[in-house]
């Protein structure tokens, strides 16, 4: 039987067979198992079916690189984080998983730390692993990443994020809509004096349309505004909702709602709450915004703005492999959101 081993130290040691060994045992050529391999034309089904027994027999696996070079596609998308630390990358990365395990494909994944240097050295290594397409998160697609990509001739697609200089194709939430949606859950639940812990107020991303959203609610229902209202972080953690809290108690301690602007956050003000003694929802309501997993688990159970997380991530990579498959008239998509009410806001009765 035809077999390739090698023997070393008195052991015997199986070696993985290559194409060649297939065309060999199915007494063909090389170029017809990978036009049988890569769905190509040129064989008789008699040709198919010895080559495709030959390959089952030895057990062949074909190299994914190899397989690359012919079909000019290596099955890889590359993604681009700027913190992997947080729970909302997680259920980003859960539905692009999904997808792209579905549709054949791998996931690299690279943590940019916001970091322009970091994020360029990590564009060049996808270029060169050769990946199909790019999914860029929760950043601002500064030029000298977009021009290095559109260099890449590949596919890119923004989650959670969007770009209004480059036409391309997005996946999110409309920040500003949704913001507004939590304040005025606050305000129907009778609250008047309502603050906010943002993130970092100079962030087009999450800061500043999260802030406007917050802002407008309060207008249109008639509240005035004051800056002592908004507590400002560097950014979305539960470190940042700590501060925040001692912050908002010092400048605004009337407040009976507060907006956290990301459930950890708000996670982060409801411990600071507990150190101070003050009671949630009894005497202080907070909304969190994300509605990750773990906010069912905190106690109380956190009342989010939710936003279908897991779902924008497999949107977003279904929309990679839609371009890298030929469909140029891909379109962006806001996602919807909605409140998700639990424990930590109560009515209030005035």
């Amino acid at each position: 039987m035809y077999e390739n081993v090698y023997v070393k130290a008195g052991r015997r040691w199986e070696m993985n067979y290559t194409i060649k060994d297939v065309a060999k045992k199915a007494n063909v050529s090389i170029a017809t198992v990978s036009r049988i391999l890569n769905n190509q034309k040129g064989y008789s089904e008699k040709t198919k079916r010895k080559v495709l027994e030959a390959i089952e027999e030895l057990d062949y696996h074909p190299n994914a690189i190899a397989r690359g070079l012919i079909n000019k596609k290596t099955s890889t998308i590359g993604v681009l984080f700027p913190a992997l630390s947080s729970m909302f990358v997680t259920e980003l990365l859960a539905g692009i998983e999904k997808a792209a395990h579905q549709l054949g494909s791998s996931v690299i994944v690279c943590h940019t730390e916001s970091n322009g240097s970091k994020t360029m050295k990590y564009l060049q290594l996808l270029n060169e692993k050769r990946v199909d397409g790019i999914i860029f998160t929760s950043e601002i697609l500064k030029e000298e990443y977009y021009e290095f990509i559109q260099k890449m001739s590949i596919p890119l697609v923004l989650l959670s994020t969007e770009s209004r200089i480059y036409s391309v194709p997005y996946v999110k939430v409309d920040d500003r809509h949704a913001a507004y949606s939590a304040a005025q859950y606050l305000i129907k639940k009778g609250h008047k004096r309502i603050g906010m812990i943002s993130g970092n107020q100079n962030d087009l991303i999450a800061g500043k349309p999260r802030i406007d959203g917050f802002k407008d609610a309060l207008l249109d229902h008639g509240f005035p505004v004051h800056d002592s209202q908004i507590v400002c972080s560097e950014g979305f953690t539960f470190a940042d909702g700590r501060e925040g809290l001692k912050k908002m108690r010092q400048l605004a301690p009337e407040v009976t709602a507060i907006f956290a602007a990301s459930d950890e956050i708000a996670f982060g003000a409801i411990s600071e709450a507990y150190q101070q003694g003050i009671r949630i929802p009894e005497e202080l309501s907070i909304i969190g915004y994300d509605n990750l997993s773990i906010a069912e688990m905190s106690i109380p159970p956190l009342t989010s703005l939710a936003q279908p997380l897991y779902e924008m991530g497999e949107k977003a990579a279904k929309m990679i492999f839609d371009m890298i498959n030929g469909d140029q008239l891909v379109e962006s998509r806001i996602m919807p959101h909605s409140i998700k009410e639990r424990s930590s806001v109560v009515k209030k009765e005035e």
